[in-house]
């Protein structure tokens, strides 16, 4: 033991080549080194999940990272003639080809990397694995060379095969080993039982996965006696708590949960045919990672529904950026739907990108995702058609940013001066020459939504300008993602006002045409010479206050502001400004409206929010019009925005053949 512990020392890396060779050349000709577990212990449970010889009297099995052991003499010696046993040490292979020939002449060695076979599909009967695939997964190098092994060991077994690994079960060993063969096969875990007297440190376990023909999710058998395995200690913690949760998961996915499935699922069939089009099929799943490209993606597969076409593409990829990612049009089905009636796509492949990508270009994304979305294409088409990239856009041609700060209630907060691809036709009519300038408020905790956005302007708006912009309706844009490609002049654009007679947010529109349902109540007020109370829960950049004041002069409007950094950059950068029938406080909503009803002529006052009180023209008993124009923290609030205005395609295009 002592001597083979020293052999092993020398061995270092157990993925290099180098180190295999010289291993076995100091371990000399004809002497076999086992891993974990010897032939008596292996015997009856290994052959036991055989194929049967009476049945199949030549089974072929292939034995991969074959090194020196005795495993397959014993096999051969037991009747299973047809062996092939591969390593990429050329020492290894040679020893156990002279030691072998004349004894065993069926039995066949070849020098190849377990990892890239070349061997055609559906060859072997059984694929029988002694510590080949714990030797690949080294801490250092990661899963790489396991998920390629694996994916061989897929490829080259037959329809009803069997892939038998001897393994310690460690939990990174299981982490991969599960996901690989989670669809579309039958797994089962036995322990080896030790040779008595001897209690090893470490458990050997045998995992068995069969190729099934079926599409169904199996729970992973056990035949384990865990109360027998408590002294092993961490590795049967392991084991246990690996195996629980992949179960788990399964039985998620047998229930019909709508989870992530893996591409590799997706090709054996878990959600059908990838190869045919079927019509409503919408499928989420992961896309890369280690060993297939730079990054892993999300991403959801989308074919057209039966009422959509004529279609310009036979498909697409629709790429989102990590900022609009968690947008209802882009995160909920409906939304995703109305994209894929808006790309005229057959079938679309939505990437939702996050963090994971954070300082990649997109033409580092476009390249990494290529090799990966065209075994996604179906195969109907043979024309040799190209799949064109699609990216969600906000319209934005020039950003110029004129305050980035953070409050202690908002959080970050960043005010931006920007011009769009294309405008409104109302704001172009009014300001005809040049390109317009917009200023939005945009908090960063919900950076794809503005929350106010003016129209600046040098010019002085006469009357009838002024008439043209108080029937205003809304820029399409109001609600777009925070991004954009280029620089305005800052000193130019500093200079400008915000105009208070145009309301750039489609959601104010919306709030203004809710007078139309009271105009009656409105004008019999304005008439008789009264003032009608209004209270506006939220500043945001005082636009709406200040639209409303400059239209209704009989509006006495109380403004209800929890932040009182968002006053400051309301009258700061938004031109907002308060007078006897606007005036702003600084206090709780919910509080403010509470309270308000019990004014009277008594000056009663409402606590704020500062600590301080604030009191209210005397006389003021109650609310005539309430509008609550807060911001949502919960992204399940947020409007919905239509498919057809918000992407643009990219130049990368890549063929489906």
């Amino acid at each position: 033991m002592a001597k083979a512990d020293n052999i092993l020392q020398t061995l270092g890396d157990f993925t290099s080549k180098e180190n295999w060779d010289n291993f076995f050349t100091i371990r000399g000709h004809g002497d076999a080194f086992e891993w974990y577990a010897e032939w008596p212990e292996l015997k009856d449970p290994l052959i036991s999940h055989l194929p049967t010889l009476s049945k199949s009297p030549s089974p072929q099995i292939l034995v991969p990272g074959c090194g020196n052991s005795s495993l397959s003499e014993q096999l051969y010696d037991a009747g299973f003639r047809c062996i092939t046993n591969i390593d990429f040490s050329k020492v290894a292979i040679s020893d156990m080809l002279r030691r072998n020939v004349r004894e065993r002449p069926d039995m066949r060695w070849r020098v190849m990397d377990m990892t890239n076979m070349q061997f055609t599909n559906d060859t072997f009967d059984a694929v029988v694995d002694k510590g080949g695939l714990d030797a690949l997964m080294e801490p250092e190098v990661g899963s790489k060379l396991g998920s390629q092994y694996l994916s061989e060991v897929k490829r080259v077994l037959k329809p009803g095969g069997k892939f038998i690994c001897l393994t310690l079960a460690e939990s990174h060993v299981l982490g991969l080993l599960f996901p690989k063969f989670r669809f579309g096969w039958k797994m089962s875990i036995h322990v080896i039982p030790p040779k008595p007297p001897s209690k090893p440190s470490f458990r050997t376990f045998m995992v068995v996965v069969e190729k099934d023909e079926s599409t169904a999710w199996h729970q992973i058998e056990s035949s384990l006696n865990f109360s027998s395995l408590d002294s092993r200690g961490d590795q049967t913690r392991e084991l246990v708590q690996s195996l629980e949760n992949e179960n788990r998961i399964r039985e998620k996915y047998s229930s019909g949960d709508d989870l992530l499935f893996s591409l590799e699922d997706l090709q054996l069939g878990a959600k059908g045919d990838l190869q045919k089009l079927h019509r409503g099929r919408r499928v989420q799943f992961t896309l890369g990672g280690q060993g297939t490209s730079i990054f892993s993606y999300r991403a959801v597969l989308l074919d057209a529904r039966e009422h959509s076409g004529p279609f310009s593409y036979e498909c697409g990829v629709f790429i989102v950026p990590k900022t609009r990612a968690h947008e209802w049009l882009f995160s909920s089905e409906e939304g995703q739907w109305m994209v894929v009636e808006s790309s005229k796509a057959a079938r679309l492949i939505m990437v939702l990108l996050d963090e994971t990508q954070s300082g990649a270009n997109m033409d580092a994304i476009q390249k990494d995702l290529s090799p990966l979305v065209k075994q996604l294409a179906p195969g109907e088409d043979d024309s040799g058609s190209q799949i064109p990239f699609m990216m969600a856009s906000d319209g934005i041609k020039e950003r110029n940013c004129v305050f980035q700060g953070t409050s202690s209630l908002t959080g970050s907060i960043v005010v931006e001066d920007v011009k769009y691809e294309h405008v409104s036709g109302d704001a172009s009519r009014i300001f005809p020459s040049g390109d317009l300038i917009f200023r939005r408020l945009v908090f960063q905790r919900t950076e794809s939504l503005v929350q106010s956005e003016a129209l600046l302007t040098r010019e002085r708006v006469d009357d009838k300008v002024s008439g043209q912009m108080d029937r205003k309706k809304s820029h399409a844009s109001s609600k777009s993602k925070n991004k954009g490609k280029k620089r305005l002049n800052k000193e130019s654009s500093d200079q400008m006002k915000a105009y208070h007679g145009y309301l750039a947010s489609s959601y104010h529109s919306g709030i203004i045409s809710g007078f139309m349902l009271i105009s009656q109540y409105l004008g019999s007020v304005a008439s008789a010479g009264k003032m009608v109370n209004a209270v506006v829960i939220g500043l945001g950049a005082g636009l709406l206050p200040m639209f409303l004041r400059a239209c209704m002069s009989f509006l006495h409007i109380e403004v209800v502001e929890l932040d009182s950094m968002i006053l400051n950059l309301a009258r700061d950068y938004f031109d907002f400004t308060e007078d006897a029938n606007l005036k702003v406080h600084i206090a709780d909503g919910i509080q403010f409206v509470r309270e308000f009803r019990n004014y009277g002529t008594n000056g009663s006052t409402v606590a704020l929010d500062n600590g301080n009180s604030s009191q209210v023209e005397q006389g003021n008993k109650k609310v005539d019009i309430l509008i609550i124009d807060v911001d949502a923290t919960d992204s399940s609030e947020r409007c919905p925005l239509r498919a057809g205005s918000f992407y643009y395609k990219l130049g990368h295009k890549i063929s489906n053949r």
